[in-house]
């Protein structure tokens, strides 16, 4: 809307709307820049999905991994995402991450609060593509006592992440946990995870991991900074100036006050995908996906991409998701299925009874095979030896499944992969010639349908004593069908934006005034997914590009200043 002549409540130069990882490193960015941020959250925690998460940062040559020795080259880097994203993104976008990255992690690191590690041997998602690396390069926030948060503990986004009795497992501690029943390292992490739980008790902490460890930590460098962080504030409208400049915003308080906050360098958008409007999951996801069985924040219901639309944005890849498969808990959770995948003595079919996939690949790919093929649901198929060896949906390795799974219609058990196949629905003649043919590979070692167990990534996850970590015979009774629905952590679609993250409209000119980031933002991925943190990684970087280019400094190789131009660089519109 217009009316930026009107009287304002409150000015700052930067309004950012949003609490996830990108807004947060936004505001560290523009006030490292001497610029006066304002983060704004409409939930009543503050996190965003980057508290949901598992918290990898995907940033090649940031400063956790240069301390490591690695120094990639940029062309290897380049190649790899342009093989990845298929000429789907701008170079420019592309050369604005690459670049990027590094820079936005160092300022991130300058606060003593942000430290990281290194999840090696967590493989780069198509680890085989000419620049992709086996050892991976995502990296994960050290573990975090909540307790120094103070107050703001309340107020921080809970997550799942958190163990019985205080027990804090990173994603290096879940490698290995994974399997307690199977190796010296899952059983040595056993002692670990006992001895944390033990030691919680006694010291008393609020040990967080994963995401909310990140948020908790950028949280006390935004204390440190003196940044300003509200809650229960949403963003109702954008305002703009004669020019159809963006200059600040229109909130609604907690209190039910409205107030008119001007952003003198402009407004960011960090709002997240439309996870939770089901309008808009109907309007633009596939046939199979448009149910809601999102994993990220309630709050994502597209309010960036909605008002950003209002003022005459493009918008690209609203037909996509950050997939995930996925078991609806009883309850109504929605369980991830991430290492689950890669486990072997277990197959994936849709309802004609046959595998479709490699059942260990990438969830995005997983999911995209699914939807193409119209494999919705799918069932995982598992025998009683798989059961006793790994853990499932968050059901440990060999505990009875819960009976509310069984009532529910969420998971089957039968005697015979006949009798299982006719509880699913499924033609018994197909399921049982597919474990036929499955168990003759797993023989084998080799798949030669679907190349399970030939990536790092699969294995990554897999059973390091077998010759194909991904692949076991099914052959010991009961058998086990769990029903397998198409899940996201995230909308990947949003408003399309060029290389300093200015929002364009759909004929490349720039909506003066209006940045975005994260999943408000039409993906840097493209439909792909590069490695562990993928998401989160893109929209710390252009947060920082965003916050750079308000405060009129350099970030994507050319001289610019605060506002930029009207019209985008023709590198920057979508190809």
């Amino acid at each position: 809307m217009s009316g930026g002549e009107a009287a304002w409540d409150e000015e700052y130069d930067l309004v950012i709307v949003g609490s996830g990882g990108g807004g947060m490193a936004a505001a560290l960015t523009a006030h490292d820049a001497g610029l006066k941020p304002l983060i704004i959250e409409k939930g009543k925690k503050f996190g965003g999905s980057t508290a949901l998460s598992g918290g990898g940062i995907w940033v090649p040559n940031n400063p956790t991994l240069k301390a490591r020795g690695h120094d990639d080259s940029r062309e290897s880097i380049r190649r790899y995402l342009d093989l990845l994203t298929q000429g789907k993104v701008p170079a420019a976008r592309l050369d604005a991450y690459v670049d990027n990255g590094p820079a936005a992690m160092e300022l991130v690191c300058r606060s003593k609060w942000m430290q990281f590690f290194w999840t090696k041997g967590y493989a780069d998602y198509h680890p085989e593509l000419e620049g992709g690396r086996p050892l991976g390069r995502s990296i994960e926030a050290k573990p975090f006592d909540t307790r120094k948060l103070g107050e703001d503990e309340q107020y921080q986004r809970p997550n799942n992440m958190k163990g019985p009795l205080g027990l804090w497992v990173t994603a290096k501690d879940y490698h290995d946990l994974a399997m307690a029943k199977r190796t010296w390292a899952g059983r040595r992490a056993s002692l670990v995870a006992a001895w944390r739980v033990s030691s919680n008790l006694v010291r008393r902490r609020h040990m967080a991991t994963g995401g909310r460890a990140l948020v908790a930590r950028l949280r006390m460098a935004l204390k440190d900074a003196g940044i300003p962080l509200r809650l229960k504030t949403a963003m109702t409208e954008l305002v703009t100036d004669g020019d159809g400049r963006v200059v600040g915003i229109v909130a609604q308080t907690r209190d039910g006050e409205t107030l008119r906050i001007r952003g003198r360098k402009g407004v960011l958008l960090a709002t997240g995908g439309f996870d939770h409007n089901q309008d808009m999951r109907d309007r633009y996801l596939p046939k199979g996906g448009q149910e809601d069985f999102a994993m990220g924040a309630r709050e994502n219901t597209g309010d960036g991409i909605r008002a950003g639309e209002g003022l005459g944005a493009a918008i690209d890849l609203m037909d996509d998701a950050w997939w995930m498969p996925a078991v609806r808990h009883p309850l109504g959770a929605v369980i991830p299925l991430v290492s689950e995948r890669a486990i072997p003595r277990q197959v994936i079919v849709s309802g004609d009874g046959r595998r479709f996939t490699n059942e260990a690949a990438p969830y995005v790919n997983f999911v995209h095979d699914q939807l193409e093929g119209g494999h919705v649901p799918a069932w995982f198929v598992m025998d009683a030896k798989s059961r006793a060896r790994y853990p499932f949906a968050q059901i440990l390795p060999g505990a009875p499944i819960p009976k509310a799974f069984y009532d529910k219609g969420i998971v089957f058990k039968a005697d015979t992969l006949k009798e299982l196949a006719e509880k699913i629905g499924v033609p018994a003649d197909a399921l049982e010639e597919t474990v036929q043919k499955f168990n003759g590979y797993a023989r084998d070692g080799k798949d030669p349908e679907f190349g399970r167990g030939d990536s790092a990534y699969d294995r990554y996850y897999g059973d390091p004593n077998l010759k194909n970590p991904n692949l076991d015979v099914l052959e010991t009774a009961p058998y086990y069908a769990f029903r397998l629905e198409v899940g996201d952590l995230g909308t990947k679609g949003g408003l399309v934006c060029d290389e300093h993250s200015r929002v364009l409209r759909g004929d490349g000119s720039v909506i003066g005034g209006l940045y975005a980031t994260g999943n408000t933002s039409a993906s840097v991925m493209g439909n792909e997914y590069a490695g562990p943190g993928a998401t989160i990684g893109p929209s710390i970087v252009f947060g920082y590009i965003a916050a750079r280019h308000a405060a009129g400094l350099d970030t994507a190789g050319t001289a610019d200043t605060a506002g930029g131009t009207d019209t985008a660089d023709k590198a920057s519109g979508r190809a």
